[in-house]
């Protein structure tokens, strides 16, 4: 068994200790995240490999770290070393500690076959997108857009949303998550400042 197996199958027990620690009913947490009852239990008993769109909620509820859900090793350090999680050929590098507030990533997506009608997803939250490279499909309710590189989007994910790449290479991008529904504070240029160009 390969360290990434190892660390999937510890992640049902620990999802199942936070819910019973906040003294949480599944149908709770299907509530608050969305996700269907079903799907959480399955994720609990480990018959369903977790992947990033269930975790992030459920860490968010929960109100811890998403790397303390899947049980990456604490460093003691207080310097950020990101601990990048592989899954399905998607890497999630965790650049923030904090159990609460915002959460930020950066997501490697590999490439992949056209998805012409793809899941949507909703779930309590914010979620600010910011493309370093390649290019980005990003399906919000009833728009279907590509973002190329240096392209931002920002919503609200009780909207009906999906994101991935369909392009020849892969899509490196920053995601920073409001888990209250809080939103990047966008400070603006002094009004006696010029424009630049």
């Amino acid at each position: 068994m390969d360290d990434i197996d190892q660390l999937m199958r510890s992640v049902g027990p620990r999802l199942r200790l936070a819910r019973q620690q906040r003294e949480l009913t599944l149908a709770q947490v299907s509530d608050a995240t969305g996700i269907s009852v079903s799907t959480l239990s399955r994720l609990e008993s480990g018959t369903r490999r977790p992947q990033l769109e269930l975790l992030v909620p459920l860490a968010t509820l929960y109100r811890v770290p998403l790397d303390e859900l899947v049980g990456a090793p604490a460093t003691g350090d207080p310097r950020i070393h990101p601990r990048p999680v592989t899954e399905h050929g998607k890497t999630v590098i965790p650049l923030s500690r904090r159990s609460g507030g915002q959460l930020v990533y950066k997501l490697v997506l590999p490439p992949a076959p056209p998805t012409p009608d793809p899941e949507l997803n909703t779930h309590e939250g914010h979620e600010w997108l910011y493309v370093i490279d390649g290019h980005l499909r990003l399906v919000l309710g009833e728009h279907d857009l590509v973002l190329p590189p240096g392209e931002a989007a920002e919503f609200d994910t009780r909207v009906p949303h999906w994101f991935g790449n369909e392009g020849r290479g892969p899509v490196e991008l920053l995601v920073i998550f409001g888990t209250q529904g809080e939103r990047v504070h966008l400070r603006a240029r002094p009004k006696d400042r010029p424009a630049p160009g």
